[in-house]
């Protein structure tokens, strides 16, 4: 590296990307080309076990371009580990995150870098428009406020993974032993200066989308379950309030039964839905209590974040 340059480091997750590996490549290159006087950069690709000619591409582009560097895994970990092994494994002064599908304007790494340098730790992207379906967009809305409305730290809102993070940020992310990790909550919540700068983001043009309605189900609910315990207090409040209202219904009737001797019509109905109700009670609480005690129980086990099984940039 020559003196006084700063290191970047693109990190790039990817899977079943065959399409977009190389226009990726060749897009990011316009964007940082006429930047090589000012910084070096590096590429950090984390393939998740991708079925197609992924890994190939990976491959040559090391051989062509040096400053590539690609980790293929032993398995699909998902998306949140494969960048968080990207940030783990760079070695840049600062680290930007880009998906390969395009969707994300590489333009913005210019201003990204730009606000880095006056001082900023963590800039990220912040979506204003997308080019999705209506039902697609209000599911993400009412899922980022949800976020920001139990979390016990504000998570900026339309935020992505998109985003510029120091090397002091990338330190304090190495302290983190997360199994399950929700990143864009994670950053947000170590503090430091931070800044979001509004984006267009396109629709892809190449390829098709790799996440599946379970996995932004998932994804939304490790956003809810690790960012806070409040649904934990939410289930102690319910608790308690379902408790209070049967002692107080149950003291009404001994009440009307000893006053003026009331007595209470045998219902079947009445009994069922108490009971029904209960039950779902009863199992909503425990849904939450699981979710918190799951995540427990994979923490205590320490797996692996991800595995590599073959270094692609070594094989040139």
């Amino acid at each position: 590296m020559e003196p006084g340059k700063l290191l970047v480091s693109l990190v790039i997750p990817v899977f079943n990307e065959e399409e977009n590996v190389m226009p990726f490549y060749a897009d990011v290159r316009r964007v940082i080309d006429p930047l090589n006087d000012q910084y070096e950069f590096e590429f950090v690709f984390t393939d998740n076990h991708s079925t197609d000619k992924t890994p190939d591409l990976l491959r040559d582009l090391a051989r062509a371009d040096s400053r590539v560097r690609a980790y293929r895994f032993s398995r699909n970990f998902g998306y949140q580990r494969s960048i968080l092994t990207a940030y783990l494994r760079c070695r840049g002064d600062a680290a930007i995150q880009l998906d390969c599908d395009l969707q994300d304007p590489t333009d913005l790494i210019v201003e990204f870098l730009k606000r880095w340098r006056e001082g900023y730790d963590v800039v990220y992207g912040t979506r204003i428009s997308r080019l999705e379906s209506w039902k697609w967009s209000l599911a993400r809305k009412a899922f980022y406020w949800l976020v920001d409305f139990l979390s016990e730290d504000p998570i900026p809102l339309d935020a992505g993974d998109f985003r510029l993070v120091s090397r002091r940020v990338i330190e304090e992310l190495r302290r983190i032993d997360d199994t399950r990790p929700y990143l864009r909550g994670t950053i947000a919540t170590l503090g430091f200066n931070q800044l979001g700068i509004d984006y267009n983001r396109g629709a892809r043009v190449r390829g098709f989308t790799k996440f599946s309605i379970y996995e932004n189900v998932m994804l939304a609910l490790d956003g809810i379950v690790n960012q806070s315990v409040v649904p934990l207090r939410v289930a102690t409040y319910v608790g308690i309030c379902v408790s209070f209202l049967t002692l107080l219904a149950i003291s009404g009737y001994l009440i009307a039964y000893f006053t003026v001797g009331f007595r209470a019509p045998a219902g079947f109905t009445t009994i069922t839905i108490l009971i029904l109700g209960s039950l779902s009670v009863n199992a909503m609480l425990l849904g939450i209590l699981g979710e918190y005690i799951g995540r427990m129980y994979l923490q205590m086990k320490r797996r692996s974040l991800s595995i590599v099984e073959r270094e692609l940039h070594n094989e040139v």
